[in-house]
């Protein structure tokens, strides 16, 4: 039997051992040498809340309630333009008196001020010639009356002086009402105009002090307001302007009286915007008890002339967290959910509106901040 040297056999044998591991690679599983797949985990939702015994935690179901929208706006009470009367002195003159004061309530009739004035004497002057005249012209036509009767003068002459007696009478009647015009009568001589209230109300304006000059047709010495009417102007903005009428009502409120609102209606929006602010004047009229002085500051809340229909639940179950408003309402899994709500108007009983957010039917938890509270525990 032939032997085989001793690296012969140790060749053999590195020979079937490559080819064994050969082999064994060409039949690996990739997918059984690969790493596992990676399994992704979901965080739970931070609004909903699980508890262990959600039949013990009180709930109530959210209610619709019909209601006109409201909105609230500032504004200044202001004398109503059409009440305003100035006080106006045809005679100029120098104030010598003055009898009222800015802010002062007056009478219609009552004196207001007095003027020394030299138009009032050039008119006094021009009357008694007027007045003079017209004796003059009624004493000739006397005469060429009963001339003419004794048929001393013509028919003609008699009808011119009849003319001239009749233009005298209308001289001194002109210059009688120019006296008048200016304040002072006829009948007393005095170089002294008084001049009186032309309604009652309230002196705004002051225009004039005592020992100061005053021009006929100048600048008016006093403005009475006839304060029993007033305006109340508000600011709406630009995109609020949609939700005002005229001829809706508003609850008006004077900031010195809060707790006495007054009735307004709608009259008129204006048609210019203030290029600055974004907003237009909207006017109401109201009538002024005697409480309501110009330049006070109120509050209006108008509502709309549509019903609209809202949310309310209690005031309670709602959750102010961060400048924002929250309920947490019940899913049907037995889960609290916490939902963003915006809350709108207060109404009595402690019961609050919600504009959006839930809808009537929800059910939400009856203490909000109690069960926050909890939970956070």
């Amino acid at each position: 039997m032939r032997k085989f040297p001793f690296w012969n056999w140790l060749a053999a044998l590195v020979a079937l051992s490559g080819a064994v591991m050969g082999c064994g690679q060409g039949n690996a599983n990739p997918k059984a040498e690969a790493p596992p797949a990676a399994q992704v985990e979901h965080e739970q939702d931070g609004s909903v809340v699980q508890v262990d015994h959600p039949e013990q935690i009180p709930l109530v179901t959210a209610v619709a309630r019909e209601s006109r929208p409201e909105m609230v706006v500032t504004g200044v009470v202001t004398p109503d333009i059409s009440r305003n009367v100035p006080v106006v002195s045809l005679a100029s003159g120098r104030v010598i008196e003055i009898r009222a004061r800015l802010g002062d309530a007056v009478q219609k009739g009552q004196l207001l001020l007095s003027v020394r004035s030299a138009d009032v004497s050039g008119a006094y002057s021009d009357y008694h010639k007027a007045v003079a005249d017209e004796e003059l012209a009624r004493t000739q036509f006397e005469r060429a009356n009963d001339l003419k009767t004794h048929g001393a003068i013509s028919l003609n002459d008699l009808q011119v002086a009849h003319d001239a007696e009749e233009k005298a009478k209308v001289d001194v009647e002109t210059a009688a009402e120019h006296l008048r015009l200016l304040g002072t009568d006829p009948d007393k001589p005095n170089s002294v105009v008084e001049i009186h209230a032309p309604i009652s109300g309230v002196i705004t304006d002051q225009q004039i002090t005592d020992g100061a000059s005053l021009q006929a047709y100048g600048p008016n010495p006093f403005t009475i307001s006839d304060l029993s009417t007033v305006w109340v102007v508000c600011d709406v903005h630009e995109d609020q302007l949609a939700s005002v009428r005229v001829g809706d009502a508003a609850e008006i409120r004077l900031n010195a009286y809060p707790d006495r609102p007054f009735k307004g209606t709608i009259n008129n929006i204006g048609a210019i915007l203030d290029p600055n602010l974004r907003t237009a004047k909207v006017r109401m009229e109201v009538r002024n008890p005697g409480i309501m002085r110009v330049g006070m500051f109120v509050t209006a809340t108008f509502r709309g002339q549509k019903q609209v229909t809202h949310t309310v639940v209690p005031a309670t179950a709602i959750l102010h967290l961060h400048d924002t408003d929250w309920v947490f309402a019940i899913n049907p899994d037995k889960k609290f959910q916490r939902k963003e709500v915006v809350a709108g108007a207060s109404l009595p009983g402690d019961l609050q509106e919600v504009v959006s957010g839930i809808s009537p039917g929800a059910q939400v938890v009856r203490n909000a901040l109690t069960f926050q509270n909890t939970v956070d525990q």
